[in-house]
């Protein structure tokens, strides 16, 4: 198969419904794409990896439960944060200042089409990512996202969320890697649902800030090699 190219574009920081806007709209091209040259091979679509930071917000996927918010309408506005339901596959989480967000817009078509493989290589991306600080992730079975000491049931905790969506094998949405994340909004949802775990953010898992910067650097180099793809 021919070695597909991913074009990288950092967003800084951007409102969430903006991001979501601009997914859709490459998702949407892509999709037209691939209507007009049904039986062309490799398909004529461009894959982007898309890095942005959001003003804090809480976005809730397809299958999440509103109970997980524990915060009402009038408490959301008084601290400042936004509150959005989405398309994407998963529960609650928090996206916000010191995390970087990741929205891959790729057409598995030309890579392979499983999605369980594309969050497992996803996966993949962020532990080597991490392990280049020295901090071990891990998958925990049956709940998507990568983890610190998921066999411990004490020590367990959530490092980085994904939920993604596809349509006609397009990707969209991602994956959330807590950098410099301040974990006190975590306490206002049961993150993606689950009431047994706790969640994780990098710099305190390695006792200083991390730079954003580099860690994108490390993220588009790994996903390059996961993928076996050409980083533009």
């Amino acid at each position: 198969m021919e070695k597909q190219q991913i074009v990288v574009k950092d967003l800084g920081i951007m409102d969430y419904q903006q991001a979501w806007d601009y997914q859709e709209q490459l998702l949407k091209e892509n999709v037209q794409l691939k209507s007009q040259a049904v039986d062309q091979w490799p398909k004529p679509t461009t894959n982007y990896l898309l890095f942005c930071e959001h003003p804090p917000v809480y976005t809730i996927g397809k299958s999440g439960h509103m109970e997980n918010l524990l915060l009402d309408e009038a408490q959301l506005a008084s601290r400042g944060i936004g509150f959005v339901p989405t398309n994407r596959g998963g529960d609650i989480t928090f996206h916000g200042p010191g995390q970087v967000v990741g929205y891959p817009i790729i057409d598995l078509e030309n890579f392979f089409t499983d999605i369980g493989k594309y969050l497992r290589s996803l996966e993949e991306v962020i532990i080597r990512t991490l392990a280049d600080y020295g901090v071990k992730g891990d998958r925990s079975k049956g709940e998507t996202g990568v983890w610190l000491d998921p066999h411990d049931k004490g020590a367990a905790r959530k490092i980085c969320a994904m939920g993604v969506r596809c349509s006609r094998w397009v990707t969209m949405h991602g994956f959330a890697l807590n950098v410099n994340t301040p974990m006190d909004y975590f306490s206002n949802i049961i993150p993606c649902g689950i009431v047994d775990k706790k969640v994780a953010s990098l710099n305190q898992e390695v006792g200083h800030e991390v730079p954003v910067e580099e860690v994108k650097a490390k993220l588009s180099k790994y996903f390059a090699e996961v993928f076996d793809c050409y980083i533009l």
